[in-house]
């Protein structure tokens, strides 16, 4: 019997290394710009939530205390327009990428069923169906696929690595369509609180879904708009045919999210503030990266949200990372995302304002 491991693609990241030498030999030091975790404070107000519950010995449930599901009910409601939300309808987990490397297990799937992701993605979509022993496949349109064996159908707007977003339209189009075939839509919409040139919507909006959520559920992470990618804090949001079950199988793996995490999540759900304040941080580093990137050459395709520049100079892509490098400045390469991102670069906007600086120094000079 092969090990688990042997079901999984090399991990990439590991190619970076030798460019993360190079730059970090740059006299000012390295700039790095290629993965995208938060670099600012976590907000005090959710700081002091987290220490208030501290004292916590007993286990947390996994379904949440009622405090924290009147909290993603509210800013579902609120935030993205979605229509009576109850308790039924969400359901909290330990960090987004958890959820979506093993909800094709926990679903069931195996093999001859097949997993659905965009053309250019985030690379667990895909381990999470090798990790079930499913089979997986790359779309440009969701709607053109052979829905024959087609179980679990992902979405990602904002996307990662690209910046896209999906109109209202397309949204649409595709629940519609899904929903003819019995396809399940799991929608991955972490970024959406960073929309730039684009105002992000959400599966959940009754616009989009007729105000229903049956084959429907939404993905949400606190780790980029409340910089609490260290409390592995992130949720769903959507069917409960779906949610119910998963609650039951998460309730038997023991997948339970932190109590203080819990406390913090309430905080950080019930205050628009510190988001504003984070995303002017990011539109700053935003506009100066791509200004930057601009005048030394490259072109820059999407980026409409999210907190990456989709880029490219029309090269192999590890030959942007190696001209980069060489300045000190470290990007992950496209293909990371898929074979059709080998000429481009992802750079990502998680750096202090300080770096950022540093960044456009070298790429103006």
């Amino acid at each position: 019997m092969s090990a688990v491991s042997d079901r999984l693609p090399a991990f990439p990241w590991d190619k970076l290394e030798p460019y993360k030498k190079t730059a970090a030999a740059h006299p000012d030091g390295i700039v790095d710009l290629s993965v995208g975790t938060p670099v600012d404070p976590v907000p005090e107000h959710i700081q002091k939530a987290l220490i208030d519950a501290a004292d916590s010995p007993g286990y947390p449930t996994v379904w949440g205390t009622p405090e924290l599901r009147d909290a993603l009910t509210r800013w579902v409601e609120h935030r993205l327009g979605a229509r009576e939300v109850t308790h039924r309808h969400v359901l909290p987990v330990v960090g987004s990428k958890e959820l979506v490397a093993w909800l094709p297990t926990q679903l069931g799937l195996g093999p001859g069923d097949q997993v659905a992701f965009p053309r250019l993605a985030y690379p667990t979509y895909e381990v999470g169906a090798r990790l079930a022993r499913a089979e997986h496949v790359a779309y440009d349109d969701p709607t053109e696929l052979d829905p024959t064996r087609l179980k679990l159908l992902w979405l990602n707007s904002p996307s990662n690595p690209t910046g896209r977003v999906l109109s209202k339209a397309e949204l649409t189009r595709i629940v519609a369509w899904a929903r003819e075939h019995g396809v399940l839509v799991l929608s991955d919409e972490c970024y959406i609180e960073l929309g730039w040139e684009a105002d992000p919507v959400s599966v959940l909006h009754p616009d989009v879904n007729g105000g229903s959520y049956d084959g429907i559920v939404a993905v949400h992470s606190l780790s980029k708009r409340s910089n609490l990618a260290g409390y592995r804090a992130a949720f769903l949001a959507g069917d409960p045919a779906v949610l119910g079950p998963l609650l039951q199988i998460r309730k038997h793996g023991g997948m339970m999210t932190p109590a203080p995490t819990q406390a913090a999540v309430v905080a950080a759900l019930g205050d628009d503030e510190h988001v504003r304040v984070q995303r002017e941080r990011y539109a700053a580093r935003r506009t100066a990266l791509r200004d930057a990137l601009l005048a030394h050459g490259f072109r820059i395709e999407h980026s409409e949200a999210s907190l990456y520049l989709w880029a490219t100079r029309d090269e192999s892509c590890w030959d942007t990372v190696a001209h980069l490098a060489d300045r000190g400045i470290l990007v992950a390469p496209g293909d990371f995302y898929g074979p059709a991102g080998d000429r481009f670069v992802r750079v990502a906007l998680t750096a202090t304002d300080e770096r950022v600086r540093a960044a456009v120094t070298r790429l103006t000079a």
